[in-house]
């Protein structure tokens, strides 16, 4: 063999040496500048996650990733069970990460969502406080009895079997705290809400002319509730 062929095998090993010594130099630059960042272990979207979708469910739609912690978002989540019982709040886009305030629990997606109106029935909102929609406490897909009190005292139900198909507001966060004197007494109101129903045509008018005249008061009926006649009472009942 001679020196020619001897000197570019030579070459090609140091050419093949020096680029193993390269890249082994920029793995381990990237790894001390990654070390020198924080980093943190969070989980990405990697594949879409509808609104709705339960947090036991999308295990399969997500992965572990070290980012910087400079990168990382509020609230970012680092294991599935930071979320359990929740769903997704909205829809979760692949390469984005999974962040505790895009989970909510069940009811409070049905509250501010709402149920789809039946066909052929209006949508009517009206605002009313806490203590005039059993404290804060009526849901989507509830049905109620709506009942008014005039000007000259009289007070009546109007309207039965009502159904509500979404709630702004009502029962708020203001719950029991641990060290306070009664830690299992129920969530206390926070303000008041705006409540949709599904209304005929004549409920409809009902309802408004009752909202912009009368003061209304809503009631959750049971099953078993009588559904005869329209009970009324005025101040000659009380005299």
């Amino acid at each position: 063999m001679n020196r020619r062929i001897l000197s570019a095998i030579a070459a090609g090993v140091l050419a093949v040496l020096g680029a193993v010594l390269l890249v082994s130099y920029v793995n381990n630059a990237d790894s001390r500048a990654m070390a020198n960042m924080d980093p943190i272990e969070v989980l990405v979207v990697s594949a879409l996650i509808p609104q709705g979708t339960p947090s036991d469910e999308i295990a399969e739609s997500v992965t572990t990733q070290r980012l910087p912690r400079a990168a990382v978002g509020p609230d970012a989540v680092r294991s599935l069970a930071e979320v359990s019982g929740r769903v997704a709040a909205t829809d979760l886009q692949p390469g984005e990460q999974l962040l505790g305030g895009r989970f909510v629990t069940l009811q409070s997606l049905e509250r501010f969502g709402g149920i789809p109106v039946p066909e052929g029935y209006h949508s009517v909102t009206i605002s009313l406080s806490a203590p005039q929609i059993v404290g804060g406490t009526i849901t989507p897909g509830d049905t109620v009895g709506v009942f008014i009190t005039v000007g000259d005292g009289t007070t009546r139900l109007i309207l039965r079997k009502i159904l509500v198909t979404r709630v702004q507001g009502g029962l708020g966060a203001t719950q029991p705290n641990e060290g306070v004197e009664n830690p299992d007494a129920a969530p206390v109101p926070d303000g008041g809400a705006m409540i949709t129903m599904a209304l005929t045509t004549d409920q409809s008018l009902t309802v408004v002319h009752a909202a912009k005249f009368s003061n209304i008061w809503l009631s959750l009926e049971d099953a078993t509730v009588p559904q005869d006649g329209t009970p009324k009472v005025d101040m000659r009942n009380f005299s």
